[in-house]
């Protein structure tokens, strides 16, 4: 079975969002997709694409770029929820200038409130480079503050590199 919160995180393109797709398969309940991207251009529009063509027809998807309490509240009962990903949940508060500390107590309320087992997807971002722009390094310190929270709260943490799983907190189902 799965628990209440898996969080699963990794580089770009390191598998993350299979795995934890998997997951969610693999649970036998009712598959959850709450994507937070926002299509940005015609390269975030083929990303979308490649994870829509993954899902067959028993996912019942939700976007919610911003507040994600609505989309977990009216999940059906025996659902496994993946939320994909907090980093474009993030991006999206952080570009629009939202209070960060306000959106993310409201995240955290919505998770908490939810019935159904969560699997949420985040980008490992700290291990690259000290960027160059204000913007980037806000963005940079935002996520990394997230993510340890998401990781303190969940009671299994995943990294992904390369496709493979290395659990950092907790037992696999």
């Amino acid at each position: 079975m799965l628990p209440a919160l898996t969080f699963v995180l990794g580089g770009a393109a390191s598998g993350k969002s299979v795995f934890a797709e998997n997951l969610i398969i693999n649970s036998q309940l009712m598959p959850v997709y709450v994507a937070t991207s926002r299509i940005w251009d015609d390269e975030t529009k083929t990303r979308v694409e490649v994870h829509k063509s993954r899902r067959d027809a028993t996912w019942t998807t939700h976007e919610a770029p911003f507040d994600l309490g609505p989309a977990l509240a009216q999940t059906p009962p025996k659902s496994a929820i993946l939320i994909d990903c907090a980093t474009m949940w993030l991006t999206n508060h952080l570009l629009d200038e939202t209070p960060l500390d306000a959106a993310q107590t409201q995240l955290f309320a919505a998770l908490t409130n939810c019935t159904s087992p969560i699997v949420i997807v985040s980008n490992e971002v700290g291990q690259g480079i000290v960027p160059d722009n204000a913007l980037a390094r806000q963005f940079r310190e935002a996520q990394g503050r997230l993510n340890i929270a998401l990781a303190a709260r969940a009671e299994l943490v995943v990294q992904v590199v390369a496709g493979l799983p290395n659990v950092l907190k907790g037992n696999l189902p």
